[in-house]
């Protein structure tokens, strides 16, 4: 491993007047409404407004500024006095706002009419709401409804996401792909297979009485920093926390808190890893392979010295099948074909090992480094056998649990956006509705782009998100896109997406969670579930950006009126005017989760869903846990070969998802481009470049299919061996649509075979 001075990095904390700084520097450039500062005041406390940024929970009893850095920044960016109005729309044609960077385009401002593409002047141009919903609806019912993708990104509320999953079934079909197509859904498989559960079994609590907290591939510091203080509190009692991941990430090396006077006006900040490991991109499968090895041979050493057990036996013999399985596999395999494969030493993966056995209570918790991956149901499968050797599921202080992404990304699934019929209560919505709903398997989103490149999908809905920037393949699927007939996208700011259109495209603007939603009955509140399977009641209090928007359960009910035939049971309007009235019907379809719904909305920290696995109950086709054998020791869906790289994709610290906020990516010390290429000096020097060297890269995948993105600057920077990073999306034309989990079929954005060409 290279050593640090030789790289680009950030000699600060995470936190501190740095994070204080980026949110200044956002709120210049986006000008906020007044009530901007009220928001903040009230994010994510009860009875305020729950950001519109990650899915960690909100505590019940909250810190005086419940937002981080980003969080703040999501909120400035909503809130921004910037318009985009049809007069912006007549001075510039599709074609020129093409070149746009993405960054240029949202800092145009909040979207204000409802508008429709022009192909004859190559113009976006001002409709009434009426005009789009019937075009709309005259285009859906010219169609066969199975040609037709209903997609969400995971900021649309409970009561959005119920509506729209139910248009999806009363037109017709299943296809409703979700941004966690793209991120978790290795989760939702794997979870559900071998505990039967498909999301984590944590409770915010559970970080007050955990010895241990084991991080594989994720990166609290800039994906969910309000993460940092249950960390910080955890560390400051004596908890341990071991980190596994290919870039060290400021946030959880150190952490100076925003919101203590002591740590702002002094050196003094939290370490917050006792260890950290740069495993090698898709190396975690080896690497966990050891520390169960290890935690195996402590157990046989415990016996022999007649000493308590390391395992829970009685855990493993009551609640678990594939014991011996999984301690034939661990024993079969070698510690030189572990550190080869993980990129670390033996020596290492045993000190996480022992802190592992030494703990009484573990969780572990994990992002995309281990979900997008080819074998990411692997990585997951593997990590779980560590947590059932000792039992630490389904306990106090002990659990799984997956960091999710977007707001309501989770909930949306809980809801019935899902392309799965035996995941969502069918039976019951036909009682409830009087309808027959589709029972055929629907398409994710890599199924989806697919039959977009084929051809067989005909019209597309984008319910929020940038899904043609999100995707893998832009090139091939922009040029897909336009064949299709329609497309329609819901959004409070204008992307990328929004440029590349079908021969119908409608363009129509939504208020923001932040923003009063006044409807028949009055101010309307919105639920949402965060990570750990918490519901959270929402109110907006700012005004609208513009007197023309609909909120989004208004649009899916104008949508659905003009594609669908009358039907008793369902009430579009009296919906729209009472959004209580929704949350009555989720609770008739859902009476376990959401009994009492309007009840419980404002419960304070959130009214908890449940977990049959935390209370370990079995879902499974076994009724058990189960060990699983994983089918190697790589994640990655490639053999290593001289040149070919293992291409990790990242998000800025002025980033969220597709959003970029701003150019500095100051946590890792890069200032002002995202053109840029992170590798190892010596992989630099042996490669025959410089730093500062403008590069390109070239997918190495073996499918006949050129793709290249050029204009990278080498930059040097602390990663293993054989490893280079750089940002997402604009990294994405490099994935193949086809290399994704096998299982999940979520794209594999976090190990993708490249090289370099100069």
């Amino acid at each position: 491993m290279a050593d640090e001075d030789e790289t680009v990095h950030y000699t600060g904390t995470e936190g501190g007047w740095g994070s204080l700084r980026g949110i200044a520097e956002t709120a210049l450039r986006e000008r906020p409404t007044p009530g901007a500062i009220d928001t903040l005041r009230r994010q994510n406390k009860v009875k305020g407004f729950m950001c519109v940024s990650c899915a960690w929970g909100k505590p019940a009893k909250p810190h005086v500024a419940e937002f981080c850095e980003n969080g703040a920044k999501a909120t400035l960016w909503e809130l921004t006095t910037r318009r985009c109005t049809p007069e912006f729309f007549a001075k510039h044609t599709v074609t020129e706002l093409k070149g746009w960077k993405d960054h240029d385009l949202e800092q145009t401002g909040r979207l204000t009419h409802p508008m429709r593409y022009d192909p004859a002047s190559d113009k976006y141009v001002p409709c009434s709401w009426d005009e789009a919903f019937n075009a709309i609806g005259a285009e859906l019912k010219a169609i066969d409804p199975g040609a037709a993708v209903f997609y969400s990104s995971g900021r649309a509320s409970l009561e959005t996401s119920y509506l729209y999953a139910l248009f999806a079934r009363l037109y017709g079909h299943n296809n409703l792909p979700d941004s966690s197509n793209m991120c978790h859904e290795t989760t939702s498989v794997a979870l559900k297979k071998v505990i039967g559960s498909p999301v984590g079994t944590c409770v915010l609590s559970d970080f007050d009485h955990c010895d241990s907290i084991f991080f594989f591939g994720q990166n609290p510091g800039t994906n969910s920093p309000r993460l940092l203080h249950p960390l910080q509190e955890a560390v400051k009692r004596g908890c341990r926390i071991v980190t596994f991941n290919p870039i060290r990430e400021k946030g959880l090396e150190v952490f100076k808190n925003p919101q203590s006077p002591v740590e702002m006006l002094t050196p003094k900040a939290t370490q917050i890893s006792t260890l950290y490991l740069q495993v090698k991109a898709g190396g975690d499968i080896a690497a966990i392979t050891g520390m169960i090895k290890y935690v195996l041979a402590a157990e046989e050493q415990a016996l022999a010295a007649g000493g308590p057990h390391v395992l829970d036996v009685d855990f493993i013999e009551q609640h678990t099948i594939g014991f011996a399985e999984i301690k034939a596999h661990a024993d079969a395999t070698g510690w030189d074909e572990i550190e080869r494969e993980s990129g670390l030493r033996r020596a290492d993966i045993e000190e996480a090992a022992q802190i592992y056995v030494e703990s009484k209570n573990s969780i572990c918790m994990y992002g995309m480094g281990l979900t997008q991956q080819v074998h990411g149901f692997h990585n997951l499968s593997t990590l779980t056998n560590l947590w059932l050797l000792k039992g630490n599921v389904g306990r106090e202080g002990a659990g799984i649990s997956p960091v999710r992404g977007h707001s309501n990304v989770q909930g949306q699934r809980t809801v019935g956006i899902s392309e799965k019929p035996d995941l969502v209560p069918l039976d019951k919505l036909a009682e409830q509705f009087g309808f027959e709903p589709p029972r055929d398997e629907g398409m994710t989103t890599v199924v989806a782009c697919q039959n977009i490149l084929s051809g067989q999908v005909k019209a597309f809905i984008g319910l929020g998100g940038n899904f043609v920037r999100a995707i893998p393949e832009h090139r091939a699927m922009e040029e897909a896109w336009t064949r299709m007939r329609l497309t329609v996208q819901i959004a409070t700011k204008l992307n990328r997406s929004h440029l590349i259109n079908g021969q119908v495209a409608y363009l129509l603007p939504c208020l923001g969670r932040s923003e009063t939603d006044a409807q028949a009955t009055g101010e309307q509140a919105v639920t949402m579930e965060d990570s750990l399977s918490c519901i959270h009641g929402s109110l907006g209090k700012n005004t609208p950006a513009s007197k023309h928007l609909k909120s989004e359960v208004a649009i899916v009910a104008g949508m659905a009126k003009a594609t669908l035939p009358p039907n008793a049971k369902v009430p579009w309007d009296t919906w729209v005017g009472d959004y209580a009235t929704i949350r009555d019907a989720i609770a008739e379809t859902y009476p376990e989760i959401f009994h009492d719904f309007n009840d419980r909305v404002f419960t304070p920290g959130g009214f908890y869903k449940g977990n049959a696995a935390r209370e370990r109950v079995w879902k499974t086709e076994s009724g058990k846990a189960q060990f699983t054998v994983p089918t190697g020791l790589r994640s990655v869906g490639f053999e290593d070969a001289p040149g070919r790289f293992r291409l990790i994709t990242l998000r800025s610290n002025d980033q969220f998802n597709t959003t970029i906020y701003g150019y500095s990516d100051r946590l890792r010390g890069i200032e002002g481009t995202r053109d840029v290429v992170l590798m190892n000096p010596e992989d630099i020097e042996a490669a025959g470049l410089a730093k500062g060297q403008v590069v390109g890269l070239v997918t190495d995948a073996g499918d006949g299919v050129h793709r290249q993105v050029d204009g990278l600057a080498v930059t040097p920077f602390l990663l293993p061996r054989g490893c280079i990073a750089g940002y997402y999306p604009e990294l994405n034309p490099l994935i193949p649509v086809w290399y994704h989990d096998e299982e999940s079929k979520t794209p594999a954005a976090k190990g993708v075979p490249v090289r370099v060409v100069a």
